[in-house]
């Protein structure tokens, strides 16, 4: 198969997904809408021994060029060793989608894993799903808005787990629109959830984390940003504000923590597209606005943008902050690791 046909076939799975998914998505959508509501609750614990049910024309920011596509060979190149054994682990926004599979590669790594999320139901289930793989695993119901249930969630992952020593910041959301179209309650939603969300998880992370705190062992903290932080996409320009935001904070965090001693690093991944259910969604609203005559066209713009010439697979991001966790990465803090296949560069 030349490269022009892989880019066809990776855009035609990517249609071939939002046709297999429409009816899940829209009711998805109508329960849970995209600001998060409050909730509480007690962390519901899985363990071996209790299973849970297991975007007018095409959008462009560059001149045309032939993509020459790389394939991922993550299946080759795995990361299957325990390098995370011992560790314990609270995953923002851990029920789905990148979480999901970030919570999942920490399973896989060895680490006990504390899903956190609004979606209770998803949330239980993937917690299920990843004990069955002889994974400590937890859920614990968590709107990362909310700084009380911030304090009762790291309270429970420390119960649950036995220590509390990585946090991956992953809850977001993107609410589409053009600079002339915005809406202050839109930006306002964004903020709460993607900046002070992510500057109350490194709050409350840090005083379990740093000694003398309920954890006390130090740790790693991942923000996840976006390769929205590093270019100029249209449509986008609230999101971009809010993961330029989690990008300086993270920097200013790690600056903070390394001089007060605490033995926590913090860096932030910048993700690129990925076909989940928010890449998805983008997709379609770049359309909306006039961007793309129909999603198939806006996902293929991006891959040609992208030099390694496809979209970002969860397991890419997911990879990516195994290794921040890790020890590999012992002598890193207050970076953005680009994992965007050169599209922010």
């Amino acid at each position: 198969m030349d490269n022009r046909q892989e880019n066809l076939g990776q855009v035609s799975s990517f249609q071939a997904s939002q046709r297999e998914e429409a009816a899940h998505g829209e009711e998805e959508q109508a329960a849970h809408p995209r600001c998060p509501t409050v909730h509480s609750g007690q962390p519901i614990v899985f363990s071996d021994e209790q299973q849970a049910r297991p975007p007018g024309g095409c959008l462009s920011l560059g001149r045309r060029r032939r993509v020459t596509t790389m394939k991922s060979q993550r299946e080759e190149h795995g990361m299957s060793e325990k390098r995370l054994a011992g560790r314990k682990a609270l995953v923002t926004g851990g029920a789905r989608g990148i979480g999901a599979a970030i919570a999942e590669a920490l399973t896989n790594a060895g680490a006990s894993v504390m899903i956190g999320d609004i979606l209770a139901d998803l949330g239980k289930e993937t917690a299920g799903r990843l004990a069955k793989t002889d994974a400590k695993t937890g859920f614990v119901e968590l709107n990362v808005t909310d700084d009380a249930q911030w304090e009762k969630a790291v309270a429970a992952t420390i119960a649950t787990l036995g220590g509390y020593d990585i946090l991956i910041n992953n809850a977001g959301i993107e609410i589409t629109s053009l600079v002339i179209d915005l809406k202050a309650e839109d930006l306002r939603r964004m903020c709460d959830v993607n900046i002070v969300g992510t500057g109350l998880g490194m709050k409350h992370a840090f005083r379990a984390m740093r000694p003398g705190g309920g954890a006390g062992a130090g740790g790693a903290i991942v923000n996840i940003a976006s390769v929205a932080a590093t270019i100029a996409f249209p449509a986008i320009a609230g999101y971009s504000g809010t993961k330029s935001a989690v990008d300086r904070m993270t920097r200013v965090a790690a600056m903070e923590a390394g001089k007060l001693g605490y033995g926590v690093r913090v860096n932030c991944l910048y993700p690129g597209l990925v076909p989940t259910d928010m890449g998805m969604q983008l997709a379609n609203d770049i359309v909306a606005a006039g961007l793309a005559p129909d999603a198939g066209a806006a996902v293929a713009s991006v891959v040609e943008q992208t030099p390694l010439g496809r979209l970002g697979e969860v397991g890419d991001m997911a990879d990516a902050a195994v290794f921040l966790c890790s020890n590999e990465a012992r002598f890193i803090t207050g970076v953005g690791l680009p994992v965007d296949g050169g599209m922010g560069m």
